[in-house]
């Protein structure tokens, strides 16, 4: 029985037992001077809140290996990319040409102005380096002045598999 429950029975049962002694009024009201009873009842216990479970540990972050990247549909994803980049050699916009990323230092392209967080991060463009860096540019390079990002892991893995075959 819950302790609501019994706190609303002897609520009940003292207002019950006290009804017979009320004093009326001539015309059977109760008068206003009938005394009412004060119940006193001890507060319902406060209920046990259960432990909470142990913390989940995060999950593993995606990496290149778990995924199999597919060149045809990075080349049509890469169409994301070009509203800043080219994948033609030589050929820069908003940002630098990505024709031979792969393998490249970061901040070596000729002629483009990188952010001096791109520069000084000396950064070797391997697989895993690009699928890291296209999560999440700003976490991964602070201070890059690429804001766009690819969440998905499988579309990223398929863009720097059609990156691959830019040489």
């Amino acid at each position: 029985m819950s302790a609501r429950v019994a706190m609303a029975g002897v609520l009940f049962l003292a207002l019950a037992a006290c009804g017979g002694s009320e004093k009326s009024s001539a015309d059977g009201a109760p008068s206003a001077s009938a005394a009412v009873p004060v119940v006193s009842v001890a507060p319902a216990a406060a209920p046990v809140a259960p432990e909470p479970a142990p913390a989940a540990a995060p999950a593993p972050a995606a990496t290149l290996a778990s995924f199999t990247g597919d060149a045809a549909r990075g080349r049509t994803l890469f169409t994301q990319c070009r509203a800043c980049h080219s994948d033609v050699a030589g050929t820069n916009g908003i940002g630098p040409s990505l024709h031979g990323i792969i393998g490249r230092t970061a901040g070596s392209v000729p002629g483009y102005a990188y952010s001096p967080a791109n520069k000084a991060s000396q950064r070797i463009w391997d697989r895993e380096a690009v699928f890291t860096y296209l999560e999440s540019p700003m976490r991964s390079i602070p201070g890059t002045k690429m804001t766009f990002l690819m969440a998905n892991p499988q579309q990223r893995a398929d863009v720097i598999t059609y990156l691959e075959t830019l040489r």
